[in-house]
């Protein structure tokens, strides 16, 4: 299960479309426009920091529409490559550390904080969650194993903050914004918990069923026989 359901996900895509058509007549490349997504999150960090809440707010959903098209542009053109692939990963991982180090200056160098050192806290821990969600999925995929289950990932992270620090702003004493990120960070805990449950089930499980079926075979065997 997604927080942001296919449905939304469909819709989404139908009101960028032109957009992409667009990108792809005027010939822009797709690490190219992975580039800009990445420079729209590091000024989003920059705007969280310098305490401009709902201008990084906006930014960083901005960051996310546009990191929606460099995969929509390699597919259309055909020009999806390993490295593309790649690119795109890294940066979005950097993208997440950057935000969340953007919302941790916030709450240590804005007045009025409430308990400052549990929201810088939360923040770390928001870093380390997000980038274990990312690396189970890619650790399992290096082994060869499909690994998109979870119930908050990328979209969900950018969505979730960036919405909330648009429309609300940080909250007083910045209660709004820690408390998403807090979620958030529990959500993306859930997640790592889902991606080890399911490989599991697709890898040790599996072999316990194996295991068990022959027994059961062998069982039938030995009445047949008898």
């Amino acid at each position: 299960m997604k927080l942001v359901p296919p449905g939304l996900e469909r819709v989404f895509f139908a009101i960028v479309d032109p957009l992409i058509g667009g990108l792809v007549r005027m010939g822009v490349r797709p690490n190219t426009i992975t580039t800009i997504g990445l420079g729209l999150v590091i000024a989003s960090a920059v705007a969280f920091g310098m305490g401009s809440i709902r201008l990084g707010g906006f930014l960083l959903l901005l960051s996310g529409v546009v990191d929606t098209f460099d995969g929509a542009v390699a597919r259309r053109t055909g020009a999806t490559s390993k490295f593309g692939a790649f690119y795109d990963s890294t940066l979005d991982r950097i993208g997440d550390g950057a935000t969340f180090i953007g919302i941790g200056l916030f709450f240590m160098t804005a007045p009025d904080i409430a308990y400052r050192n549990v929201a810088v806290v939360l923040c770390m821990v928001a870093i380390l969650t997000s980038l274990v969600v990312s690396y189970t999925r890619a650790r399992a995929e290096g082994l060869g194993l499909e690994c998109r289950v979870g119930i908050a990932q990328r979209a969900e992270r950018i969505v979730g903050i960036g919405g909330a620090a648009l429309i609300v702003g940080p909250g007083p004493g910045g209660l709004v914004l820690s408390s998403i990120v807090a979620v958030l960070s529990l959500l993306s805990a859930i997640t790592i918990g889902q991606r080890i449950v399911h490989i599991y089930s697709i890898t040790e499980g599996a072999q316990a069923r194996r295991g068990t079926d022959a027994a059961s075979e062998a069982l039938d065997t030995i009445t047949k026989g008898s």
